[in-house]
């Protein structure tokens, strides 16, 4: 059985000691996916969704660019990490999926993925409160790490199709 890295010999909770670590080049590709039913899709204009709230896409990047920063401080023992990338990507697809595609990179001694996944799924929670008002069957659907690099190995998930 494995151990689990944040519980101390004594059974508490406790951040991970990474002060031994090289500091390595670190990246994270996290993506969230949502599905919008009709009503929601009909106010996509072929660039963002037409809304009193404003522009419902830029909106969604800067809350999840602003989760992925702020990591540490909503996940008790995450490490608080500088990032020196943040991207997020959101795409619209006819059918109504939405894929919301956070990519972050660090210098650092432990990895990014909790600033990728956190940053993902941020941005989808924005996007949801944004065009509640139209629908209450938006999905937030499922979100997961699609690939990071650096430390002890790499990763790379299988291609996942669109549930």
């Amino acid at each position: 059985m494995n151990s689990l890295s944040h519980i101390n010999p004594n059974g508490r909770p406790a951040m991970v000691d990474v002060s031994s670590k090289a500091v390595s080049n670190r990246s994270a590709h996290a993506r969230c996916q949502m599905q919008l039913p009709p009503a929601t899709m009909a106010t996509f204009n072929g660039t963002d969704f037409d809304n009193a709230k404003g522009a419902v896409i830029n909106t969604a990047i800067i809350a999840g660019t602003l989760a992925a920063k702020n990591t540490a401080q909503l996940i008790p023992l995450c490490h608080p990490l500088p990032l020196e990338d943040c991207q997020i990507a959101i795409e619209v697809h006819p059918d109504g999926r939405l894929d919301i595609d956070c990519r972050v990179k660090t210098s650092a001694r432990t990895g990014v993925e909790m600033e990728a996944i956190t940053g993902a799924n941020l941005a989808a929670i924005c996007l949801y409160d944004m065009l509640k008002a139209t629908s209450p069957a938006i999905e937030i659907r499922s979100c997961y790490l699609v690939s990071k690099t650096g430390g002890k190995r790499d990763y790379q998930r299988e291609a996942v199709h669109a549930e």
